[in-house]
């Protein structure tokens, strides 16, 4: 185990964005600490996020696994493709959070070592639970051995059990995150922002490895959740990234925005970026382009 001694001076960020690591190793040391969820994941290798947080993980960080903890079946009821990784239940997602120890009030911090697209994911999920007091780790697990940050090998013993955390109904939590269904944004074209986090040649519709046809949704502009970050893999400084998205949305209100990507988890990386820049509201379409393309009565655009 090394000792966490990390000096990097914490960014001015707004309240439940991002925390660098510095200011991560001081919280580790308050009581109580911070829970912390290691959210790293790989869509080519499901099993690789627990074999990385086993093999060395920041002190106490639990396993937050996409597919079983942050997603929800791919069909609902009605047998219906609700996309890649669908939203889980919320009652589902509240007695996970539960299990985790997390209650209202306690301080959370997500991390992953994918350049914070995981991450981004669980934070939006706790915002939609109502849980505000949550932050993704600026740079990720990079950044935290960088500054000397200490590690843990093997697995976490499961704090005590909460309840399962006290959701707010859906109107109150669709206030702090909002989503958006396919109809909705069918409805919508045209006439709001609408942005696709996926790599170029994906959203050009020239390669599709994962869902049922290549293409972008009519309208859709491409901004990569990757041009969220600096080289070095932490986000932009807040002002740059409130000039980025200033020139994308132009003079439409933000909260009318919809992100969406492959199946909904890098869009809450450009949601994350959008909240970091000072730009409130947003909304979420999660069966994103996994599930509006299964459906071959929709538009699709290329190039």
């Amino acid at each position: 185990m090394t000792d966490a001694s990390p000096s990097t001076a914490a960014a001015p960020w707004p309240a439940g964005t991002l925390i660098d690591a510095a200011t991560l190793a001081d919280r580790l040391r308050a009581s109580p600490p911070p829970v912390v969820l290691d959210a790293s994941f790989d869509l080519a290798d499901p099993g690789a996020g627990a074999r990385q947080h086993a093999g060395g993980h920041v002190p106490g960080a639990l396993h937050a696994h996409l597919e079983q903890d942050l997603s929800g079946p791919k069909h609902g009821p009605d047998g219906r493709f609700r996309g890649r990784h669908p939203l889980p239940a919320r009652a589902e997602w509240a007695a996970t959070v539960g299990r985790w120890g997390i209650g209202p009030g306690r301080a959370v911090v997500v991390l992953d070592r994918q350049g914070g697209m995981m991450a981004a994911r669980a934070w939006w999920l706790l915002r939609w639970l109502g849980h505000t007091e949550v932050q993704v780790l600026d740079g990720g697990m990079a950044a935290w051995e960088a500054a000397g940050g200490a590690l843990e090998t093997g697995s976490v013993a499961a704090p005590a059990a909460a309840a399962p955390y006290p959701a707010l109904d859906a109107e109150a939590a669709n206030r702090l995150a909002p989503t958006i269904d396919a109809a909705g944004v069918l409805a919508e074209l045209g006439r709001v922002p609408l942005f696709d986090a996926r790599a170029p040649e994906r959203y050009r519709g020239e390669v599709e490895p994962l869902d049922a046809c290549a293409g972008h949704i009519p309208g859709a502009r491409n901004r990569p959740f990757k041009d969220n970050l600096q080289a070095d893999g932490r986000f932009k400084p807040p002002s740059q990234l409130r000039a980025e998205f200033d020139a994308l949305v132009g003079t439409h209100d933000p909260a009318t925005v919809i992100q969406q990507c492959g199946s909904g988890v890098t869009a809450c990386h450009n949601l994350l970026a959008m909240a970091a820049a000072g730009l409130a509201g947003g909304r979420l379409y999660p069966g994103s382009w996994s599930e509006w393309s299964a459906d071959p009565a929709r538009p699709v655009a290329r190039g």
